[in-house]
């Protein structure tokens, strides 16, 4: 799977994964993965996107066709997600079944996505959550939200705090591995 963050701090929002690529037992590293950044850039919007491989060449196809993608707010991004699933299902013959008691049908998609507006989460149910400080996703996102509660109070920037945060998910995790993508992004007041 992954490990993805995302940050923000003294006005700087900053988003950060591994690039290892798993297919069951198979290690996938990034030297010889010419498209190893889990870190799609949408507008001014970065996405960090965790679970099947399929979901970043998927949404990289389907965002550039969107007329106009709007990710600057909870919002936003819920509808952009709404509207994202029946093209999901139609056009790509997503299989929207998790479980049988859940709610709703499921996109199937974690992301994070980091921009001038802040940070953002994205799940499978289109649930967004808007984080004040930071938060991670993937495999590896118990280790990495256990550095990121560290890391906060001792750094003083929201890369610094970001990469720490992937290199504990990277030690820890048996699916995430070096190098690390990292991009950010001035915060609007």
């Amino acid at each position: 799977m992954t490990t993805i963050v995302a940050v923000r701090k003294n006005g700087v929002a900053a988003i950060a994964a591994d690039t290892l690529t798993t297919f069951g037992n198979t290690r996938l590293p990034a030297h010889l993965d010419a498209s190893h950044d889990k870190i799609l850039r949408i507008g001014d919007s970065y996405v960090g996107i965790c679970g099947s491989a399929a979901h970043h060449l998927v949404l990289e196809n389907l965002f550039a066709k969107m007329p106009e993608v709007k990710l600057n707010s909870k919002a936003e991004i819920f509808e952009t997600f709404r509207k994202l699933h029946p093209i999901l299902k139609e056009e790509c013959f997503l299989n929207p079944k998790e479980d049988e008691e859940d709610p709703y049908e499921s996109s199937q998609i974690t992301a994070l996505i980091a921009n001038a507006h802040g940070i953002f989460g994205v799940y499978s149910m289109r649930e967004v959550f808007e984080y004040t400080q930071y938060w991670a996703i993937g495999s590896g996102h118990e280790f990495a939200l256990g550095a990121l509660h560290h890391a906060y109070s001792h750094h003083d920037t929201a890369a610094d705090i970001a990469r720490a945060s992937v290199e504990a998910g990277i030690a820890l995790d048996k699916n995430s591995g070096t190098p690390i993508t990292l991009y950010h992004v001035a915060l609007q007041n």
